[in-house]
C-alpha cells in the first residue's frame, strides 16, 4: 500500500504541474512577450525554486492538507486514506489537463479528503473545519481577485504616446521642443519623460531607457513570482501525503515532488496555457502585468498565512477581471472554466470515495 502511495501522489504532481505550471506565464505568452518555449522554461525555473522554498514559508500548509481536522487523526495517517485522496485528486485534475480546462488542484484535493473521509465507514467528517478552514477562502479568492484586477488595471491604463525616458542635463532642456513631455526639474540632471521622437531631440542624454522594455521585464518578473508563489503554496498540500503517512520526510517529499510536478509541466502543458493565455480574452502588456501584479500579491499572502486558496482561482479570476475592465472578455470561455469548477470537487471526492472503498477502509 505503501507503494502504491507514493505512485499516487506522484501522479498527482505530474498531473498539477502539467494544470499549473505554466498559468503564471500565461498573459507572458498571451500578450506575445515571450514566445511558448522561452515562457515555459521560465514558469518551470520559478516554480521548482518557490517548491524548495515551502519548507521554509508553508509549513502550516503542509499540516493542514494531511486531512488533520477533517477526519480524525487515524484515519488522516492511513495510507489507504491518503491513497484515496491522492487519485481522487489525481485523475480528476488528469482529465481537466487533457481538456484544456484549468481547475483547481486545490479544491480537487479538498474533494479527495471528502470523499475518501465518507468512504471510511468509522470515520466522522467534521464539515464545520471543511467550511471555515478550505471552503470560504476558495469561493471568495477569486471573486476578490477580479475585483482588485478591473481596479489595477483601470489605475494602470494610460495613453501609449510616451515611450522614452532620459535623464539629461538641465541646459539641454532650455533647447528642445519637447511639448507635452512630462518634465522632473531640479538642480540636479533632470528626467524627461516623452515619446521616442521628441527624445531624439535632446542632445546627448545620459542615459534612455525604453518604457515599454522596462514594463515587458517587470512583466515577465511578475509571471515567474506568480510562479514561484504557485509552488510554495502547491507542494506542501502534495507533499503531505507522503509526510503523513511518515514515507518520506520533509525536505525529501518537497523534492520529489517538485522535480515530477517539472516534468508534468514541461510535457503537457500547453493544453491548459492556450485556455489560459487565448482564449479568456486577448492580452496587452498592461492587462498582463496587472492580473500578474494581483495573483502573485495574494498567492504569497495566502501561503504565509496558512489560506488553502487556489493559484488557478486566482490566476483566472485576475485575467477575467483585466480582460471585464477592457471589455474583451470571452464570456463562454470562462462559463466552461466555472462549470469545470463546480465539477472538481464532486468529481474528485467520488472518485476518491470509490477507491476508499475497493481499499476497505
Amino acid at each position: 500500500m505503501e507503494y502504491l502511495l507514493i505512485v499516487g501522489a506522484m501522479f498527482l504532481a505530474f498531473s498539477n504541474g502539467a494544470n499549473d505550471n505554466f498559468k503564471g506565464f500565461a498573459t507572458v505568452w498571451g500578450s506575445d512577450t515571450l514566445d511558448y518555449r522561452t515562457a515555459l522554461r521560465l514558469a518551470t525555473v520559478a516554480t521548482v525554486a518557490g517548491s524548495f522554498a515551502s519548507l521554509f514559508l508553508a509549513e502550516a500548509l503542509a499540516q493542514q492538507f494531511s486531512g488533520k481536522g477533517l477526519v480524525p487523526d487515524a484515519a488522516a495517517n492511513a495510507p489507504p486514506f491518503l491513497l484515496s485522496t491522492a487519485l481522487g485528486a489525481a485523475l480528476t485534475v488528469f482529465a481537466a489537463t487533457r481538456a484544456g480546462l484549468p481547475i483547481s488542484t486545490t479544491h480537487a484535493i479538498i474533494g479527495g479528503l471528502i470523499g475518501a473521509g465518507l468512504g471510511s465507514g468509522d470515520s466522522e467528517l467534521h464539515i464545520d473545519a471543511l467550511l471555515n478552514t478550505f471552503l470560504l477562502p476558495l469561493l471568495a479568492s477569486p471573486l476578490l481577485a477580479a475585483a482588485l484586477a478591473w481596479f489595477v488595471f483601470r489605475f494602470l491604463r494610460r495613453p501609449a504616446q510616451n515611450n522614452c525616458a532620459c535623464i539629461v542635463v538641465p541646459q539641454d532642456l532650455s533647447e528642445s521642443p519637447l511639448g507635452g513631455a512630462s518634465i522632473l526639474k531640479s538642480s540636479m540632471p533632470a528626467i524627461v519623460v516623452a515619446s521616442d521622437a521628441q527624445c531624439d531631440t535632446l542632445s546627448a542624454p545620459i542615459t534612455r531607457l525604453s518604457i515599454s522594455r522596462l514594463a515587458d521585464r517587470l512583466h515577465i518578473f511578475s509571471a515567474a513570482l506568480i510562479c514561484f508563489a504557485r509552488g510554495v503554496n502547491d507542494t506542501p498540500k502534495l507533499a503531505a501525503l507522503l509526510i503523513a503517512a511518515h514515507l518520506l520526510d520533509s525536505a525529501a517529499s518537497v523534492t520529489a515532488i517538485a522535480l515530477i510536478m517539472a516534468a508534468g509541466g514541461v510535457l503537457q502543458a500547453r493544453h491548459v496555457a492556450r485556455t489560459m493565455s487565448k482564449r479568456i480574452t486577448r492580452l496587452d502588456h498592461v492587462q498582463g502585468l496587472s492580473a500578474n501584479l494581483i495573483t502573485a500579491t495574494l498567492v504569497l499572502f495566502a501561503s504565509k498565512f496558512g489560506l488553502p486558496v487556489s493559484t488557478t482561482h486566482i490566476s483566472v479570476g485576475s485575467i477575467a477581471g483585466v480582460g471585464a475592465g477592457s471589455h474583451m472578455l470571452d464570456w463562454p470561455t470562462v462559463r466552461n472554466i466555472a462549470l469545470s469548477w463546480l465539477i472538481t470537487l464532486p468529481m474528485a471526492g467520488a472518485i476518491a470515495w470509490l477507491v476508499a472503498r475497493l481499499a476497505g477502509l
